[in-house]
This record gives C-alpha cells, structure tokens and sequence, in this order.
C-alpha cells in the first residue's frame, strides 16, 4: 500500500484533499510526520524518508515521489476510474500535465516572490508575473467552469489550492473568484480541512 508522509496545514494537505476527493482513502496510508516550520525551533523529524525533510512524500514499494504535480500525476494514473485525472491517451492528457508544471514551474514561484515583494527582470522572464498568470487562468475559465472544461479534476485542486490559504492573492476578476468558489465548496475538502483543525488542536 502506498503511504503519504503527510504534515497538517502544509502544501501536503492538498494531497490529502486530492485522496479524498478520488475516494482511496483505505488505499493509502497517511503518515502523520513533523517538519520544521517558520516559527519552529524543533529538529526535523527523523521517521520522514524525504531527503530535505518536506512534505509531501510518497512512498510506493521501492518508488519515492516528492513534489505535488508528480504525487496528482501517480496517483491519478493509478486510480484513474476516479476521474481526477486524464489516463495516458486521453485527449487531454498533454493539458493536464501542462497545468500540474504550470503550477509547479510558475504559479507557485509568482505567488510566493509577490508575496515576498521581490521583484526583478530576470525573475519576471523566467517565472512571469502575476498577470501573466491571471491571464493564463482567465483564459482557461472564461467560457467554461473548470480549467478543463465542464468537470472538475486534480488541476483545478493543485491550482486553486493556494488560494484558499492567501484570500489576499486572489485576483479580482469574476471568472477566476467563481473558479475559487466552486473549488473551495467541495465537501471532500471541507472533510479534510476539519480533520486538519482537529490535527492542529491535538
């Protein structure tokens, strides 16, 4: 069975969402590790496998995955009854991965450099900025509900997930806070981020 190394409140509670959402739960094994935060003086948590002691990571027999968009791509592949995912084959097989490397290659960058107010031509034309990446997002969602169209699947989970963290973030444009809407009202991730309060309490 695989087993995810999973930290609550962390970019692995995405991939907890995602598990959630495909309905494999008892087929997955979550284990709860530490890592060493911002404002935490703890050493890192020697029971995590992943070499710079992150999350997530996932472990399948002898296969390691780490990063988000190769966790959504394997286990999307594995499961693909679920729907989450577009199988080798599928005519947009080549989008959907476009998105999960999207997110990791420029998404994610943009945000947290925005966030960081750290700006330079080097860094705009090699990740972009957040235009560029509103303009990508709009695009995708002007005539349709979902970045693939009229289902919901793991991009739009990777894509919105960091949004719901940084309300701050979202651009104020009426396609794209829709998109965060639907996203965010998902029961699967309302199950999870309760789960993920209660963790945080204990």
């Amino acid at each position: 069975m695989p087993t995810l190394y999973h930290a609550p409140n962390t970019r692995s509670t995405s991939i907890l969402h995602l598990i959630e959402e495909m309905g494999i739960a008892d087929q997955i094994d979550v284990l709860k590790v530490n890592i060493v935060r911002e404002v935490d003086t703890e050493a890192a948590d020697t029971r995590n496998p992943h070499p710079e002691k992150k999350v997530p990571y996932l472990i399948d027999g002898e296969d390691h995955l780490r990063e988000r968009g190769a966790i959504v791509t394997y286990l999307t592949d594995m499961f693909p009854d679920t729907g989450l995912g577009r199988p080798v084959g599928h005519p947009q097989r080549g989008e959907f991965l476009s998105w999960l490397f999207y997110y990791q290659g420029v998404v994610e960058p943009v945000l947290l450099l925005s966030s960081a107010k750290i700006e330079h031509p080097l860094l705009h034309e090699t990740f972009r900025d957040m235009d560029a990446v509103t303009a990508s997002l709009t695009t995708a969602l002007a005539h349709q509900p979902y970045l693939l169209g009229e289902d919901y699947s793991a991009v739009d989970l990777l894509l919105s997930s960091p949004f719901h963290w940084l309300p701050d973030a979202v651009p104020p444009l009426p396609p794209i806070q829709d998109w965060i809407k639907r996203c965010a009202n998902r029961p699967a991730l309302a199950k999870v981020m309760q789960k993920e309060g209660a963790n945080t309490q204990a």
